[in-house]
């Protein structure tokens, strides 16, 4: 069996962003994910907004992951064909106390080097955003933050190391290994995986991981659930700018947003559990959050809803990222990224590989990467049904093709579920949820899947 350089346990975005750095930097990777296919853990719920940092603990680890990660994004998403949807942001205080933390809010983002920043008073705040209640005091405008599609972009990163080398393994689960001075064996549940360097990136059940194969685990991951409600797209001209809360020591709070494929955003809540499998919506806090969403814009109380749906952030004891190196092991655990994992995961990725160079690993990188270009999935940019020769409609909620379908079954990195189809392409995500095109789903993908869809299912 050939060895890899690194194996990294995981593949959602902190491991798919992995990939593909150290697949660039010239090692041989192996990727191992439990799930049928990318993100399919924490990463699937993530809320796509792309942030500068600005309310990032000064001078943390995760700050300068934030920043490196927001430019590298911004340098290389044209020419992977990701989108980015220009919204900007307003940290919104709805009470005097909530006026009083902004000038600390203010600070810290200027200590970030988030010079843009500016004040905006109610009635600045009213000009830019009619639609939002008029009880809104005063906000802090951030024009940096943006929102971008939540799982293109890993699909691309993947593609890309997928293009260079990387193996990447699904519906494959690190059991149990061993570590003999300079070569990890993984025991797994498709067969056994040597590997120089191993890589915790696995999300939910790092501290897991950490503690089966080196002994110990120096966190303890408390699963977050995040519910949200996605409004139908008639309420997405409501708004134009992302509208983030005042936060709190425990969460970032309820963000109201667009999104990337033209609905409206509300969400998440932050609720501790214990199950890391399941994260299920509650009627009564879907009701709450439709509520407060109807507070900041009164005119969603006549809105309908697309969608509803919750997931878990890999949130542990302490808020930092618990990210450690163990040299005399060949192991680099990457736990605890929480909600800012989305946007930091390319600078996590540069971050870890400075590590391993620190370890005395060096490799030769790629001289000149190929660059794969995933198919467009947000509204605001020119989608597959515009185009001639598409075949059919299957999906006409999100506007789906036949031919979409196709290329993404045939894909180089096909998906292993048909939550991964939808990730790939909108297909039953829009307002039926699959009702209408179910059927016509499971005759497009009868054989591919190794639990074949069932007329009726929306998962």
């Amino acid at each position: 069996m050939s060895i890899a350089d690194v194996a990294i346990v995981g593949a959602g975005v902190v491991g798919c962003a992995m990939a593909r750095r150290f697949a660039l930097e010239g090692a041989k990777v192996v990727l191992l994910e439990r799930g049928a296919d990318l993100l399919s853990g924490a990463s699937k719920a993530n809320s796509a907004i792309l942030h500068t940092g600005f309310d990032a603990p000064p001078g943390s680890v995760e700050l300068s992951c934030m920043q490196a990660g927001y430019a590298e994004y911004q340098a290389i998403r044209e020419s992977f064909n990701l989108p980015l949807l220009e919204t900007g942001a307003m940290v919104v205080a709805w009470s005097d106390a909530e006026k009083a933390a902004l000038d600390g809010i203010e600070a810290q983002a200027r200590a970030n080097g988030i010079h843009d920043v500016r004040r905006l008073t109610a009635s600045e705040i009213r000009a830019r955003e009619p639609q939002l209640s008029h009880r809104a005091l005063e906000a802090l405008l951030v024009p940096g933050e943006h929102v971008i599609d939540p799982w293109s972009p890993f699909l691309a990163y993947l593609l890309q190391a997928k293009s260079h080398g990387a193996e990447i393994r699904f519906a494959t689960e690190v059991i149990s290994g061993g570590f003999d001075g300079d070569i990890w064996t993984l025991q797994t549940s498709t067969g056994e995986q040597r590997a120089r360097t191993v890589i915790n990136c696995a999300g939910l059940f790092g501290d897991r991981l950490d503690a089966r194969l080196l002994g110990t685990a120096s966190f303890q991951i408390r699963p977050r659930k995040g519910q949200f409600v996605v409004f139908d797209k008639a309420a997405a001209a409501l708004l134009r700018t992302i509208v983030l809360p005042v936060p709190s020591e425990r969460t970032k709070g309820v963000v109201l947003t667009r999104t990337a494929f033209g609905n409206l955003l509300v969400g998440p809540t932050a609720e501790e559990q214990q199950d890391r499998e399941r994260a299920t919506v509650v009627d009564d806090t879907l009701r709450g959050l439709i509520a407060r969403a109807v507070e900041m814009i009164p005119a969603l109380a006549d809105a309908g809803v697309t969608a509803v749906y919750a997931g878990l952030r890999p949130a542990t004891e302490e808020k930092h990222y618990r990210i450690s190196a163990h040299p005399d092991r060949n192991w680099i655990t990457v736990g605890g990224i929480r909600s800012t994992g989305m946007t930091a995961s390319l600078g996590i990725a540069q971050h870890i590989y400075k590590l391993y160079e620190e370890m005395g690993h060096r490799h030769v990188p790629v001289a000149a990467p190929a660059t794969p270009r995933v198919p467009n999935l947000a509204e605001h940019e020119p989608r597959d049904w515009q185009s001639a020769g598409y075949g059919e409609i299957v999906c006409h909620c999100e506007m789906v093709t036949l031919r979409e379908i196709e290329q993404a079954l045939s894909g180089p990195l096909a998906p292993g579920n048909f939550g991964g189809l939808r990730r790939r392409t909108r297909c039953g995500m829009g307002r039926c949820q699959g009702f209408y095109c179910n059927a016509r789903l499971a005759q497009l993908t009868a054989g591919h899947f190794a639990s074949p869809l069932a007329v009726g299912d929306a998962a």
